[in-house]
């Protein structure tokens, strides 16, 4: 069946089209942004007596379609507003590799936001003021006149407000919401709490360590991110250590905040996640970017794998 797969594959290559358009998404970002959504229907699910999985099936798929659409809006937006500084620091995303010309992408962001707000409004105020409150921060963020790109701490938070905020707190409301679930009046559910104060410190190391492969082409459009200022091995230590507090404080302080979790899967994982990282870490250079570019990706697989381990943690429970 496996060798049958591979044959029909062969004979049905995938449009270049195609491939150009999941390489503009920028797929870590969306996989990212996915996992968190259906991570957090399954904590929705464990904290909330009245639903069970399998309720409110077609409007996580919405759910999942307009944060796709987000998602692809901002990374989009920032592709088209950077083109000349992608032609340095990452040459083989589809506008400088030519797979995609600037005008279509351009298009591709603005169906995107607009299928992101159309989808909003069919699923309430909840949903709007979150698809809203991400695509107006990924604009500022991209575009002048407030360009937060070329402010190194305004870029880092904007990015932790969207990732820590946005995401998880606006999603869960709009599940528990949507779905009847919670009385809008009780606070939100400990493991909610616990997710988006790690996520604010991750996604601020995130922030930070996807610029040290891009000094290069920072410095020369006189961007000052933190690791033009400080080099790049003091911005790729500040942000491993926003990744040890993130992972040290979900370990000793997830356990006396979360009682409702299973102890061994909850620190467990932070423990061998941070063991995986300082790992990795040890086996990279901040100074040469092809490398550190790997360390990154791995950075977001944990990222990803967090929103796996909280539901988990709390279903063993």
């Amino acid at each position: 069946m496996g060798a049958a797969l591979r044959s029909l594959a062969l004979r049905v290559p995938v449009p270049a089209a195609v491939v150009a358009l999941w390489h503009f998404s920028r797929p870590h970002t969306l996989l990212g942004t996915s996992v968190s959504i259906l991570g957090i229907y399954a904590i929705a699910v464990a904290e909330l007596p009245a639903l069970a999985f399998g309720d409110g099936v077609a409007d996580l798929a919405l759910t999942l379609l307009a944060g796709a659409a987000v998602n692809v809006y901002i990374v989009g937006l920032n592709q088209c507003e950077d083109v000349e500084l992608d032609r340095i620091n990452k040459p083989y995303l589809p506008i400088p590799a030519g797979e995609l010309s600037l005008g279509r992408a351009r298009l591709i962001v603005t169906a995107s936001g607009a299928l992101a707000l159309a989808l909003a409004v069919t699923q309430g105020w909840v949903e709007i003021a979150a698809v809203l409150g991400a695509m107006a921060i990924g604009t500022v963020y991209s575009t002048p006149p407030l360009h937060l790109k070329r402010r190194p701490a305004l870029a880092a938070a904007s990015i932790s407000i969207v990732r820590a905020a946005v995401v998880n707190i606006g999603v869960y409301e709009h599940i528990a919401a949507s779905l009847g679930g919670r009385d809008e009046a009780s606070p939100l559910p400990g493991p909610i709490v616990a997710l988006t104060l790690f996520v604010l410190p991750f996604s601020f190391a995130i922030a930070v360590l996807k610029d040290v492969p891009d000094m290069r082409g920072d410095r020369r459009f006189s961007i000052a991110t933190f690791t033009v200022r400080l080099g790049p091995r003091r911005a790729f230590a500040m942000g491993m250590a926003a990744l040890m507090v993130a992972y040290l404080g979900m370990a000793v302080l997830g356990l006396i905040a979360l009682p409702e979790a299973d102890p061994w899967v909850l620190a467990g994982s932070q423990v061998v996640a941070l063991a995986l990282l300082c790992r990795w870490a040890l086996a990279t250079d901040p100074h040469d970017p092809e490398r550190f570019a790997g360390f990154y990706m791995r950075v977001w697989a944990l990222f990803i794998l967090q929103y796996v381990a909280m539901p988990v943690a709390l279903l063993a429970g």
